[in-house]
Formats: C-alpha cells, structure tokens, sequence
C-alpha cells in the first residue's frame, strides 16, 4: 500500500488526526501553543506540495499534469479550501456562543466537526468527480453556484448573525430525546430515572454537521474548478481542514477584527464560477494566475481588516 494511494492516504490522515487530537488533550489549548500547531500544519502542506513537485509522475503515470502542475494545482486548492474554511471558524465561535459551549470541550467538539467534514467532502469528490466525468454539463451547474454563493456573500450584512437556536437540526434532536439543561462533559447522552436523555453537546454536534453540508457544498465545486484530479482534490481538502482547529483557538479572539473576509470570499467564489465557466473556451484562466488572485485577495483582506480595526484594538 503506497502513501500516494487513497488507502495510503486514508492511513496517513486518520495518523494525523490522531496527533492532532492529542496535542489538544486535556481541553486546555494556549495561543501559543495553537499558533505553533498552525504553523506546523501548514509546514506539512507545503511539504507534501514540494514532494508532489518531485514525485507526481511516479505517483500518477497516466495523468496529464505535469510535476509543476500538479504541485500549482494542489497549491491553489489548498489556499483555496484553506481561506473558505476560514468562514467556518466564525460560524464554530457564533455556535459556540450561542448555546454557551463550555472551553474545556470545544476541542472535542471541532474534532467532530473536522472529521465530518472529511468524511463529507470525501463523499462528494467521489459523487462530484464521477458527475464530471459521465455528465460535462454540472461543470455550468457548478459554476452557476459559485456565482450564487458569491453573490450571497456581497448582499449578505455582517451585523445580522444567524440564528441556529431554532434551526432543523435542534427541532429534530428534541423530537426524538429529552435534553438536559447543562453539560455533562464530553458526554452525548446521559440516564436519569426515566431513560436516557441527550445533553446539549448532542444539539451543538447536530449543528455543526449541518454547517459542515453546507460549507462542503461550496468548497467542493470551487477546487473541481483548480483541478479535476480527485487525489489533489481531496489531498487538498485533507491539508486544508487538518489545521483548522488549532487555527481556530489562535484567530478565536481576532475573528471580529477580519471585517473584509466576507467580501474577499465573495469575490474568489465570483472569480472561480467565472473560471469554471471558462474552462473549456479559449478564455481559459491558467491556475497560476488563479494562485495569485487567491493570494492577492486574502492578503489585501486580511491587511485591510487590521488596518481598520488597529484603532478599536488599541482603544
């Protein structure tokens, strides 16, 4: 069983998930000590990136891509996928907040929602790749909800913070159990005298998979618009989610100063419709020059944000 082989890579992610479930343990995570995690993820993606450069024909002998441009694919997705799935880490602190998550368990609980995300977005390679390959016209489909999704992210007004207390899938836990009024550790369910009763853990878990449907629903289509290799796609998606929790607890007290994200997201999802709209024309965008708009947008967000919350900080 090869590393480069979806077995061998299966194997390789549930090692590193497991790393970094133990790095959190105790429940008790510093700055620092995310910060260092972070980096440490990030040093692994680009790793991986630089040894897909070396070895991608060893990997993939009947690929079209070449070494360089497996590596700029595999890139380009991984900053893509990484800067989308920054907008989960603000819904993660709003779930949080709104039902009262105590700290000691939020590791856990973005361990779950990390793990369904991965399971989630390999589903959907897999449908999604197969899609394009029988049916070349859910490429303008996906397009077409890239540039929806997009669209949603320039209307959408970011004082307006959604509400998950009523949501479908709080109605449907406590249709089906009773939910106790406080935590109980890492504990799902409990028994009391009557039988068992679901915590509020179970709720917020509810909850989280939900957001992972629907991040999974943008993300997936704007990396098959970079590359239609599936091993890049998923690697992509794998590098992308395995930092977030640690990512997480060093942006959780900077994640209100980021006030041009929205808008930086909004227009990568426009760029990327457009490019998937382009793929097949002689208008073609090349995936480098897509790398340096995603780089570009991020980077002018992320500056212009602290820019202009520096005053409200130092206040």
């Amino acid at each position: 069983m090869s590393l480069f082989s979806y077995e061998g890579f299966a194997v390789l992610t549930v090692i590193m998930l497991a790393l970094d479930l133990y790095q959190t343990r105790g429940g008790k995570v510093t700055i620092k000590k995310a910060a260092i995690w972070s980096l440490f993820w990030v040093a692994l993606a680009l790793a991986f990136n630089v040894v897909l450069y070396l070895y991608w024909q060893q990997m993939a002998p009947n690929s079209s891509y070449s070494n360089s441009e497996a590596a700029t694919a595999f890139l380009t997705g991984y900053l893509l996928e990484k800067s989308l799935s920054v907008d989960n880490l603000f819904v993660f602190a709003l779930i949080f907040g709104q039902f009262a998550v105590p700290e000691a368990i939020r590791p856990r609980v973005l361990m779950l929602g990390v793990v369904g995300a991965l399971i989630l977005r390999g589903i959907m390679i897999a449908v999604g790749a197969e899609l394009l390959t029988q049916f070349h016209w859910v490429l303008y489909v996906f397009a077409a909800f890239l540039l929806y999704t997009g669209y949603k992210l320039w209307r959408e007004d970011d004082d307006e913070q959604e509400d998950f207390s009523d949501s479908a899938p709080v109605r449907l836990v406590k249709k089906c159990f009773r939910v106790s009024d406080n935590y109980q550790g890492t504990k799902i369910l409990i028994r009391d005298n009557k039988g068992w009763i679901a915590t509020p853990l179970m709720i917020v878990i509810a909850v989280i998979a939900l957001t992972d449907v629907m991040f999974a629903l943008d993300s997936i289509p704007a990396i098959f618009a970079v590359t239609k290799e599936p091993f890049l796609v998923l690697t992509a998606n794998v590098f992308a989610l395995l930092g977030l929790r640690s990512l997480y607890f060093v942006l959780e007290g900077m994640l209100t100063r980021f006030c041009y994200l929205r808008p930086a997201l909004a227009f990568i999802l426009s760029f990327i419709g457009i490019k998937m709209l382009l793929m097949e024309t002689n208008w073609a965008i090349p995936t480098p020059i897509s790398l340096f708009v995603i780089i570009l947008t991020i980077s002018t967000a992320i500056i212009g944000s602290l820019w202009k919350t520096r005053t409200a900080t130092a206040s």
